[in-house]
């Protein structure tokens, strides 16, 4: 599913340290918000998160990939390539991920892409199904639609899975804005349409 927002301004590039199946079908959603917006409330503050023991995270430095790894494989997306995880973070404009502290290992992770100056685009937001309902994918999804309104990005999408679009409605995310529907480039319909 896509999602859409407004929200614009150049993002941070990241320079990455590392420490060494569910079919999805996705649904357009978008997030309409004023251009004069410059913050988007916290429910739960950063002191509150780390006397839980959490720490929020805003680069790569310190994220193990293969933590991370497993974290999208236990919500359901594929394992993915080490290397290629940290290709598409290196082209990452802005990122957030949560740090259980008794683990040090990541348990929720989101990060966006985009122009820098128009749109973004809000991708791979996860939480470890052990850590679900703590309030901490709304920890990360405020904070990142925050930075992203701060730098007065004025267009915010995303994709989700129909089961969890009922997550992103409170946060300002509407599937399918005015009419507008997004498309996804599918070798499966083209290979269908040359028989």
């Amino acid at each position: 599913m896509l999602l859409r927002g407004i929200i614009s301004s150049p993002l941070p590039s990241l320079r990455l340290q590392l420490k060494p199946k569910l079919k999805t079908r996705n649904v357009v959603v978008s997030s309409q918000t004023p251009t004069n917006a410059t913050s988007y409330p916290l429910s739960i503050s950063d002191e509150v998160l780390e006397s839980r023991g959490f720490v929020l995270r805003r680069s790569a430095d310190g994220l193990n990939l293969d933590d991370l790894n497993g974290v999208f494989v236990a919500v359901g997306f594929p394992k993915r390539d080490p290397e290629k995880i940290r290709v598409a973070l290196e082209h990452t404009e802005s990122l957030l991920w949560v740090e259980y502290l008794r683990t040090r290992r990541p348990v929720a992770f989101a990060r966006a892409t985009g122009d820098g100056v128009f749109n973004a685009i809000i991708w791979d937001v996860v939480v470890d199904p052990s850590f679900q309902g703590v309030g901490l994918g709304k920890a990360v999804m405020e904070r990142m639609i925050s930075e992203l309104l701060e730098k007065g990005i004025v267009n915010i999408a995303l994709y989700s899975e129909p089961r969890v679009l009922g997550f992103y409605r409170p946060l300002g995310f509407v599937a399918d804005p005015d009419g507008i529907r997004g498309m996804v480039y599918s070798r499966k319909n083209k290979k269908n349409k040359n028989k």
